[in-house]
């Protein structure tokens, strides 16, 4: 089951890096275009959007995975190891109900506009760009979930909450 979990997050973050490479290509073929060809690309700015948000979410879970989101380290870490360890369950618990509730109102939203078309693009279902909240719900309902059994067991998890410091 550890190493399923480990190829999907893989994936996931292959997903992130694609997106990212695809925002950049989009920017730059659009200045090309507006700049040196004068002209410009009327879906450019719907679909850069959509990327951005798909990009979000989606670094979102990463972000999960790697437990890169802000937490109050310094806070926790002055508990005792009981408290601490209270502290972590109950931290794991609310952040599991905020996960469903995306997974479950995402699912709903991309279900209610199933019908509906991007505007300039309007082969582009809107379902399938708002099919990154499910999505993206599911899969940090999957780490957390991972992690509160990790928790729950005694076991240790991933590593502790890192900031982001300047020498990464």
């Amino acid at each position: 089951m550890g190493r399923l979990f480990r190829w999907l997050m893989a994936l996931v973050e292959t997903w992130v890096m694609l997106l990212l490479i695809a925002m950049t290509l989009l920017v730059t073929v659009a200045v090309f275009y507006r700049y040196v060809l004068g002209a410009s690309l009327i879906w450019y700015d719907e679909f850069a959007s959509y990327l951005l948000v798909w990009l979000t979410f989606y670094g979102a879970v990463m972000a999960a995975y790697h437990r890169r989101h802000i937490a109050f380290e310094t806070l926790v870490e002055r508990l005792r190891p009981a408290a601490r360890r209270g502290a972590d369950l109950a931290a794991e618990v609310c952040v599991l109900l905020f996960q469903g509730i995306l997974l479950y109102y995402g699912w709903v939203l991309a279900r209610a506009i199933r019908a509906d078309t991007a505007v300039s693009l309007e082969w582009v279902r809107m379902s399938w760009i708002y099919s990154v909240l499910p999505i993206s719900g599911a899969l940090m309902l999957l780490i957390s979930l991972v992690d509160l059994a990790t928790l729950l067991t005694g076991g240790a998890r991933s590593g502790k909450p890192q900031a982001l410091d300047a020498t990464e």
